[in-house]
């Protein structure tokens, strides 16, 4: 059993970031992100430590006032199915709440673990806000094969916002 932790990434953590998406990258469901990217980017993520290495990460990019995207999902090969994925998209979910954000967003190639966590699928133009950020730029624009999918957020029943969870648990 290894304890793990899901913390805010830091611009230190960039190069363990681009490690593990290019990593990745070989799957064919992730898009490239440079170093200097991420670097800008870090703030942006939570990342889920394991044995003293970052074993899995996720980006809340927002894509405007109301909408923000789950970008750059991944998690190493060997702590897959441990439920990793579920706690960083939980943390984010949570920080994407506080942050006032209306919907979260994801696009995917393979629906089933959104749709185990209430994402539903629908048409890429309901996302106009991806399109005009992203889409339009991208070389598989019309022809990508992603299916897009949101989670509509609900504000906190007493209208407070809650700040992000830091989550601990041991995974085999």
């Amino acid at each position: 059993m290894t304890d793990v932790n899901i913390r805010q990434a830091t611009s230190a953590d960039a190069a363990a970031l681009h490690a593990l998406v290019s990593e990745h990258m070989t799957e064919g469901h992730l898009l490239p992100r440079s170093l200097a990217d991420l670097t800008r980017h870090a703030s942006r993520f939570v990342v889920c430590e394991a044995g003293g290495a970052i074993a899995a990460c996720a980006e809340l990019a927002p894509l405007s006032r109301r909408v923000a995207e789950v970008r750059s999902l991944v998690v190493s090969s060997s702590f897959r199915r441990s439920g990793l994925a579920a706690g960083m998209v939980e943390a984010l979910t949570v920080r994407a709440r506080a942050a006032g954000f209306e919907t979260v967003c994801a696009f995917t190639h393979d629906a089933r673990f959104f749709l185990k966590h209430n994402f539903s699928i629908v048409p890429h133009q309901s996302l106009p806000e991806k399109i005009s950020t992203d889409c339009v730029s991208c070389p598989l624009f019309g022809a990508c094969g992603q299916l897009a999918m949101i989670l509509p957020l609900e504000a906190a029943a007493d209208g407070v916002a809650r700040p992000a969870v830091v989550r601990r648990k041991r995974v085999a």
